[in-house]
C-alpha cells in the first residue's frame, strides 16, 4: 500500500513562500504509475484541488494558484514538491498530497499552511 507523508507547511507572512514535499513509499517509481496532485482544505470548507500532475507529466492549477504554485516531481527522491510563491491569507489550509493507482486515491495526513501576518 502506498504511503505519502507530507511536510513543509507553517507559518509565513503574506508574500512570502513555501515548499511543500511529499515523499512516496511503500512504492518504487510512483510517478511512472499514478497522476499525483495537492489539494487543500481550509476551516469550514470543502477540500479542492490546487494543482495536479500526470504520469506524462502534464499540470493543470486551480484559477487562484495560476501562476503562483509550481507542482513538481524528483524521481529519484519519489517525491512531489508544492512550491508557493506570492502567498495570501486566502492560502491558509491543511495542504494534502494525493495518489491516483490502480483506481484507488491514496492521501497523506496534510500538513497545515498559514499566511499571517
Amino acid at each position: 500500500q502506498v504511503q505519502l507523508v507530507e511536510s513543509g507547511g507553517g507559518l509565513v507572512q503574506p508574500g512570502g513562500s513555501l515548499r511543500l514535499s511529499c515523499a512516496a513509499s511503500r512504492i518504487r517509481s510512483i510517478f511512472r504509475y499514478a497522476a499525483m496532485g495537492w489539494y487543500r482544505q481550509a476551516a469550514g470548507k470543502e477540500r479542492e484541488l490546487v494543482a495536479a500532475i500526470s504520469r506524462s507529466g502534464g499540470t493543470n492549477y486551480a484559477d487562484s494558484v495560476k501562476g503562483r504554485f509550481t507542482i513538481s516531481t524528483d524521481n529519484a527522491r519519489n517525491t512531489l514538491y508544492l512550491q508557493m510563491n506570492s502567498l495570501k491569507p486566502e492560502d491558509t489550509a491543511v495542504y494534502y498530497c494525493q495518489a491516483v493507482l490502480d483506481h484507488r486515491d491514496y492521501w497523506g495526513q496534510g500538513t497545515q499552511v498559514t499566511v499571517s501576518s
